[in-house]
């Protein structure tokens, strides 16, 4: 029985999350040592992990030190999501947009946000997207324009395993834009977004901290459903 889902880069990281299921504490932890086992084997940079807080101390025990806390919303997709009439959204593959150019409007849109596990430089995210959505992750892609002025990005995606679960691989506004209501405008579209990809419902997830985030989600039908911890070990040189 498989505990957690794993997406593994090289010998740079592992990504662990946890998969809730009908397992005893003692299977998990069992599970999560044998995890830990074969990364140390493989000696990858280090693991991050998303896990239950009950299990804090047993991980600093490890070896562990905590990032954040991730909080995680959920919400059926049984109705129809319209974008306002102000905006239009294209793929990247679609848009005018080179790679360069969008990697910049991501890092833009990410930037001062309340989101403290912040991994990666802008480089291996734009790895990630080959990686984990595969060579079409451009189509992946959605820029929200008003006029010619791209206001914010939404990636959604199935959930790998999964052939209903709606996630976003990421999803932003440009910092001058955040405050009047385009996220809450941009998010529900999204919802619309993965209904094309027959998800028949969305999770959605972020730091505890990110009341805007967090606003947005309650706003859009969105119900508190876990919290997680973010913990991370590093290997010893």
């Amino acid at each position: 029985m498989v505990a957690f889902s794993v997406i593994k880069k090289d010998q740079e990281y592992w990504l662990a999350d946890q998969i809730k299921m009908d397992m005893s504490k003692d299977e998990y932890w069992s599970k999560l040592k044998s995890l830990l086992k074969d990364w140390k084997d493989e000696q990858v940079n280090y693991l991050s992990l998303l896990m239950d807080e009950e299990y804090e101390q047993q991980l600093m025990n490890e070896g562990f030190y905590k990032v954040s806390s991730i909080v995680e919303y959920t919400r059926l997709l049984d109705e129809n999501f319209t974008l306002d009439d102000a905006f239009h959204v294209l793929t990247l593959s679609r848009s005018s947009l080179v790679d360069e150019e969008f990697a910049l409007l991501y890092d833009k849109c990410r930037s001062g946000s309340a989101n403290k596990n912040n991994l990666f430089s802008i480089e291996q995210i734009m790895e990630a997207f080959v990686n984990e959505l595969g060579s079409n992750w451009r189509h992946y892609c959605h820029i929200f324009f008003k006029g010619e002025e791209p206001m914010g990005i939404s990636i959604p995606h199935i959930e790998d395993g999964t052939v209903e679960e709606g996630r976003l691989f990421y999803f932003g506004v440009v910092p001058e834009q955040r405050g009047k209501g385009f996220g809450k405008v941009f998010h529900l579209y999204s919802l619309e977004l993965l209904k094309k990809m027959n998800a028949t419902y969305y999770v959605g997830s972020t730091d505890e901290n990110n009341e805007y985030m967090i606003r947005i989600f309650q706003a859009n039908g969105c119900i508190l459903r876990d919290k997680k911890g973010i913990y991370r070990i590093d290997k010893l040189n």
